[in-house]
């Protein structure tokens, strides 16, 4: 598994080694040993899938309190996925990156806690994948807008099919201090 790391500190790519032949493909999606020498040391205790349809936005969302780190993968299709450093006192505070995540390039993306995450469907469908650190708490759970221009996302889409609760979320200067994670170095 080779781990890469992205313009914005904390968030990585891993990109299995694949083994396929005319039968199809084996690829290892998680080795706990391995994270751990590259010192990610993860605990996952919930799993989620998704499918959504070609221009479908799922995001910004985050959790805090109870964060969540996301080890996010597509099984069938294409995404672009955003992950956006919000941690108060970070030196990359509103800074984002993106990834492309396909079927066709099997990468899992590391998406850490004290990040806002997103991803939009580039492909007819999408099945998404989601390992997470910490359970779903619709209590803790907040959105930011997508289009939220302090944030300045460059999303190849202008006009995503969103849900009714991502069409009333946040601009991330409206979302009090304390709804907001912390930056520890």
């Amino acid at each position: 598994m080779k781990i890469i790391d992205t313009d914005l500190p904390g968030c990585r790519v891993l990109e299995p080694q694949v083994f396929g032949d005319a039968r199809g493909f084996f690829y290892e999606s998680f080795n706990q040993d391995k994270l751990d020498a590259a010192g990610m040391r993860l605990r996952f205790v919930q799993g989620n899938v998704s499918s959504s349809a070609r221009g479908v936005l799922r995001g910004l969302h985050y959790q805090w309190p109870k964060p969540q780190g996301k080890l996010v993968s597509v099984l069938d299709g294409e995404v672009w996925d955003v992950a956006v450093d919000i941690r108060r006192g970070s030196p990359h505070f509103g800074r984002w990156t993106a990834v492309v995540l396909s079927d066709e390039n099997k990468r899992h993306f590391w998406v850490p806690e004290g990040f806002a995450h997103g991803f939009v469907v580039l492909s007819e469908r999408a099945t998404f994948s989601y390992l997470c650190t910490n359970t779903y708490d619709a209590q803790a759970e907040v959105g930011l807008r997508w289009d939220d221009p302090d944030l300045g996302v460059d999303w190849p889409v202008s006009e995503p099919l969103l849900s009714a609760k991502d069409q009333a979320a946040l601009w991330l200067r409206d979302v009090p201090a304390d709804r907001l994670p912390v930056y520890s170095p």
